[in-house]
């Protein structure tokens, strides 16, 4: 992701109070959608913690519902009523016309309907800028070359489902229309006016031609059962869609709950309060061309026919090759030649013909980059300004991202289980997690974003690339003969991860916590389980990481490991193993009165174990492997208990704010990439075309050795394991004293 693509109609105000340089560039963008809705970030760089607030807008903040959307009562002597019966209709009362198969309503007043209309129209064309009320009383509609019910003009029409009845609209494969020019109505129930679905009956809308039901105004749903099957999308609005209440099915070819406006930065935003949505998407599940604002409800949402129906990735995951000064390593498109001089090696020779080719591959994958096609987009929920939860249930199962913005993604509560083909949640802004449970249970990239904010929650996360991933630029992930590139972003360092609260736990086959920038952490409990290869590091990051405050314990290969910087004001800890240690090979560390620091058992192999908590203090520890506990066990960190049994690795003493020991005492850090002042030479460049620097370190044995083949391949079927069922916030402080 090597720029930003920000969508030129961002949903919510963004404002810029005192931001990071990779904010601030992209400020010009980003415009409104709703005066009530704001969003405040202020961030700092290097080693003071990113302050990031995003204000809680609402539904009601964007959206007002009046009387008419609200009232289902009607009388019949206030009514007029329509009677369907075959190719006819009989009016009784006014402001209607029953002729030749259809019925045009051209005043405003209420008008039931009820029977079957085998192939026939509902025409609403009132001039006045009245409001029009239809009340489906039991009514099936059929046209089989045009819209059932086609609302050419009014001033608003609300559709009220007649509590106890069934109701449905069906349209023709293909329409006929008078001019041959007109591409309207387009869907089986299709309107030019404000559109307002309310009532507690159910309608079915089958539209097999294109929309299921369109709106080229808003669109507002009040409550009801609604179920739509579309050759095309769903449910589209135009200005806006709301949903106040309701049971909503959607099975679309195309998107699935969709705004479409990108001509007016006030509009084209979806905004929920809540209702039950189940949503199969040939592309996107919900779709707000600015903003998208959840409140609550329940969604199940597939898209592109599920995770396991994404293409294969490539990318990100390069292997590091060093060794004898002259070795280079590089992820698939780094700058080969520039690599290997950096390390001082030779490049190999280049023909013109293979110089050419790479060139025509970066020319196509840079135009690419600058558009997102609908096509090639099936993510669940996707937004071209801001994403803000506030609450809600949703399951996931998406061939592309699960929420995806093109701004700013703010989840402050909700509960979420995904199963992505590619990010679980991205933002090419900001991301910022600060409440409820996020469980991704499979995806390429965790947790993604321009930069990222972690402040509350509990959030639980399976890649097979990078688990948490700050960076800059757009995601483009169109698919090219089955295989998505890899994720191209740049390493300008002003980008920052901050974790300043709530429970992180991530399993990933890349880099575990990855910023192309700097980290800075305050708070919370972060545990990784990160790589297996040493083309990547359970910890990665190319400017700072100020750590302040929290619990952090990151387990990984050895090849890249990095720790907090020597600028942190808490202790920490890099144990480095000679040998690779086994999955669930016990861990601990405890201090001289035999106070228990850490307990952790690693659920993958293992060369290093990097710790730092605020019960690390100058003083002497002694490291332990094997063994076991009677604690209590979440995600292999123990709480209470005793340690037993296990063998003693090393004792050291404490210092300085990094301390790397190995089973000989203290030591530099295994790759020479320990992070400032974290022990040992260090690495030019920035992450996947690292090369070693002055500094001397000395590289570990496999060092020259590349990330296995299948690295780049989709995770394996099982690895989408969830969470243990004991999962709830831990804090290793109340860790109890260790006897051996």
């Amino acid at each position: 992701m090597n720029k930003f693509i920000l969508g030129s109609k961002v949903g919510l105000v963004l404002l810029c109070a005192a931001v990071m340089s990779a904010c601030s560039a992209n400020a010009a963008t980003q415009n409104t959608a709703g005066s009530a809705a704001a969003t405040a970030v202020t961030a700092a760089q290097g080693s003071t913690a990113a302050n990031v607030q995003l204000a809680a807008v609402k539904l009601t903040d964007l959206v007002t519902f009046d009387e008419e959307d609200s009232v289902t009562a009607w009388t019949a002597a206030d009514a007029t009523d329509i009677t369907l019966a075959g190719t006819g209709a009989t009016v009784d009362g006014a402001g209607a016309v029953a002729k030749d198969g259809s019925v045009t309503i051209t005043e405003a007043g209420t008008y039931v309907l009820s029977g079957t209309l085998s192939n026939g129209q509902i025409i609403v064309d009132e001039q006045a800028e009245g409001t029009v009320r239809l009340v489906l009383n039991g009514a099936q509609l059929t046209d089989s070359d045009s819209s059932p019910i086609y609302i050419k003009e009014a001033g608003k029409v609300v559709i009220t489902l007649q509590e106890g009845t069934e109701n449905s609209v069906t349209d023709g494969a293909k329409y006929v229309f008078a001019d041959g020019a007109a591409d309207e109505p387009s869907a089986a129930v299709f309107s030019k006016a404000d559109l307002t679905i309310n009532g507690t009956g159910k309608l079915t809308v089958t539209g097999n031609s294109n929309d299921g039901i369109s709106s080229k105004d808003d669109l507002k749903i009040m409550s009801g059962t609604i179920e739509v099957k579309a050759a095309d999308d769903g449910i589209v609005g135009k200005d806006l869609i709301a949903v106040q209440d309701g049971n909503i099915t959607i099975n679309a070819e195309g998107d699935g709950l969709k705004s479409t406006n990108d001509e007016d930065a006030d509009k084209g935003f979806i905004a929920i309060a809540a209702g039950t949505f189940d949503i199969t998407a040939g592309n996107d599940g919900i779709q707000a061309e600015t903003a998208a604002v959840i409140d609550g409800g329940t969604y199940t949402i597939v898209t592109g026919g599920g995770s396991a129906n994404a293409p294969v990735k490539t990318g990100d995951q390069g292997g590091m090759g060093m060794g004898g000064g002259g070795g280079f390593g590089q992820r698939p498109g780094a700058d080969t030649t520039s690599d290997q001089a950096a390390a001082g090696g030779t490049p190999p020779a280049m023909d013109a013909a293979g110089t050419a080719d790479q060139a025509a591959a970066t020319a196509s994958t840079d135009a690419t980059a600058t558009t997102e096609t609908e096509s090639a987009s099936a993510k669940a929920l996707k937004a071209g300004g801001d994403i803000t939860v506030s609450g809600g249930t949703f399951t996931i199962d998406s061939e592309d991202d699960a929420v995806h913005s093109n701004s700013n993604v703010s989840i402050t509560d909700g509960q979420f289980e995904i199963a992505a083909g590619d990010d679980g949640i991205h933002a090419n802004s900001l991301t910022a997690l600060s409440g409820g449970t996020i469980n991704i249970t499979k995806s390429y990239e965790g947790v993604e974003g321009g930069n990222i904010s972690i402040s509350g929650g509990e959030i639980h996360v399976v890649a097979t690339d990078d688990g948490v991933n700050v960076s800059g630029g757009n995601d483009n992930n169109a698919a090219a003969g089955g295989t998505q590139a890899g994720d191209q972003f740049t390493s300008t360092g002003d980008h920052m991860l901050t974790i300043s609260g709530g429970y992180l736990t991530v399993d990933a086959a890349g880099d575990g916590l990855d910023s192309n920038g700097s980290v800075t952490m305050t708070g919370g409990t972060a545990i990784v389980n990160g790589p297996e290869n040493s083309g990547n590091g359970a910890l990665d990051y190319d400017g700072t990481f100020n750590m302040t405050g929290g619990y952090l314990v990151a387990a990984g290969a050895s090849g890249m490991a990095q720790a907090p910087g020597e600028e942190s004001t808490q202790y920490s800890v890099g144990l480095s193993f000679t040998e690779t240690q086994q999955a669930g090979t016990m861990v601990h560390l405890e201090d001289a009165d035999g106070n228990q620091v850490l307990t952790f058992t690693p659920s993958k192999s293992f060369q290093t174990v990097v710790i730092t908590s605020p019960d690390l203090k100058e003083g002497s520890y002694t490291a332990y492997t094997g063994g076991s506990s009677t604690g209590t066990a979440k995600d292999g960190l123990y709480t209470g208990g005793d340690y037993i049994g296990g063998t003693p690795f090393v004792t050291f003493d404490i210092s300085s704010s990094v301390t790397w020991v190995n089973e000989s005492g203290i030591t530099t850090a295994p790759s020479s990439m320990g992070g400032p002042g974290g022990g040992g030479g260090g690495f030019g460049g920035g992450r996947g075309n690292r090369t070693q620097g002055a500094g001397g370190g000395t590289p570990p044995a496999d060092a020259g050795t590349t990330k296995p083949a299948d690295a780049g391949t989709t995770k394996p079927a099982d690895a989408g394991t969830t969470k243990p069922a004991d999962a709830g916030t831990t804090n290793p402080a109340d860790a109890g004293t260790s006897t051996k």
